[in-house]
């Protein structure tokens, strides 16, 4: 495991068992919370540390582990780690911007931006790479599964199935990574980057 990825799961690790050991006593203030209900700026990176229990950092970090090990390969870690922590923030951003239009004064956590981020910017780099995900257990090329799983995130969101489950954020990280990519490569929204 390269790393960077093994940095990323490590300190998510060791943050989810200092929460478990203290009840989590002390980590609200680090929890993404709506605009007047007690949010703050490093709030957008530290709720990535922040899980609600077994299952949810387990299934994150497993996806952490599976598609940012080849990215990190790819990209080097530097931009990886950048790539990363972009789809965190953007994914924070837009259930800042969510939140604000429902009225929500529920906190955000988990680093789930960050994975559906990683998960796009895998489909688009190896598209036709086969992957078994574990919902649904089927083998299927990368950039079926992206596709799919952005679809059902847009349409859990609407129609608010899933409550308390971020849709919109894990939507959120996928841009991160889409404008970093599109950055990358020098193509719209951004200006052409000069060969030097």
């Amino acid at each position: 495991m390269p790393r960077g990825t093994q940095a990323i799961i490590g300190a998510n690790v060791v943050v989810f068992l200092i929460q478990m050991a203290t009840s989590n006593a002390g980590f609200a203030p680090l929890a993404l919370w709506p605009l007047g209900a007690g949010f703050a700026p490093w709030q957008l990176v530290t709720y990535g540390f922040l899980h609600g229990g077994f299952t949810h950092i387990f299934f994150n970090m497993f996806a952490i582990y599976m598609f940012g090990s080849a990215l990190e390969q790819f990209f080097g870690t530097r931009y990886y780690v950048t790539l990363y922590f972009v789809s965190v923030v953007v994914a924070g951003l837009t259930q800042l911007a969510v939140n604000a239009l429902l009225g929500s004064f529920e906190p955000t956590l988990g680093a789930s931006g960050g994975v559906y981020g990683l998960l796009l910017a895998f489909g688009m780099y190896f598209p036709q790479q086969r992957i078994m995900l574990l919902f649904p257990p089927i083998a299927m090329p990368a950039w079926v599964a992206v596709t799919g799983y952005a679809a059902l995130e847009l349409f859990l969101g609407v129609t608010g199935t899933q409550a308390g489950v971020a849709h919109f954020a894990h939507l959120g990280g996928m841009l991160g990574a889409f404008l970093m990519i599109q950055w990358r490569r020098g193509k719209p929204p951004f200006f052409p980057r000069r060969r030097r």
